[in-house]
């Protein structure tokens, strides 16, 4: 039932939105949803998996837009920029995003499973909402790592020697990680640019 989950994931978010994910009620989010109780634990079997569930698919979605701005023909500094500056805006208007890229968990929002559970084998990353509930949640340092590589192989090309491939594999680590600084202490308009062009290549930038 892709669109009844869904609707039941929107109804999970707008009420974690309005109030602490403790006092958030499986009876409110399937009532939200238009749909039974009953098809919300059928969907997620508990609270903690719809928890799970929920956190999961803002990681998707926010890897998503990461997807979209490295997309396209603009130049590759243009291009992590967009990446960088969905990074900050994404954590600035997704709390669980937020708790996603910088770790922090605060007691509005469902305990990260991550804490407790084995670290992900590289083979399960990235992270597609249909894999095992019971998985551990990715860590900021998964993020970094997985939006590292996607650029690089976005801005790389065919045909791209190593010695270039490692050396633009560090800018853009470097890119993410000056984005993940920035959720905590935003650039001025037009500062994010800058930054990227600080630490790209001199080729690229």
């Amino acid at each position: 039932m892709p669109a009844a989950r869904e609707s039941l994931l929107d109804a999970a978010y707008t009420a974690l939105t309005r109030r602490p994910w403790s006092a958030v009620r499986m009876v409110d989010v399937a009532a939200s949803a238009g749909v039974s109780r009953q098809t919300l634990y059928n969907e997620f079997g508990s609270k903690d998996g719809l928890a799970r569930a929920l956190v999961r698919r803002e990681a998707d979605m926010y890897l998503a837009g990461v997807e979209r701005a490295l997309a396209g023909a603009a130049a590759p500094r243009d291009r992590l920029t967009a990446a960088a500056e969905w990074t900050v805006a994404a954590a600035r208007d997704n709390v669980v995003v937020r708790a996603l890229l910088t770790g922090c968990w605060t007691e509005r929002l469902p305990a990260p499973p991550s804490a407790a559970a084995p670290p992900a084998a590289p083979s399960a990353l990235p992270f597609p909402v249909q894999r095992r509930a019971e998985g551990p949640l990715p860590a900021p340092r998964d993020f970094v790592r997985v939006v590292r590589d996607r650029a690089a192989t976005a801005l790389a090309g065919p045909g791209a020697a190593p010695a270039d491939t490692a050396e633009l594999s560090r800018s853009c680590e470097l890119v993410v990680r000056l984005a993940l600084s920035c959720v905590a202490a935003p650039p001025g308009e037009g500062g994010m640019a800058e930054l990227v062009r600080a630490v790209l290549p001199r080729h690229l930038a």
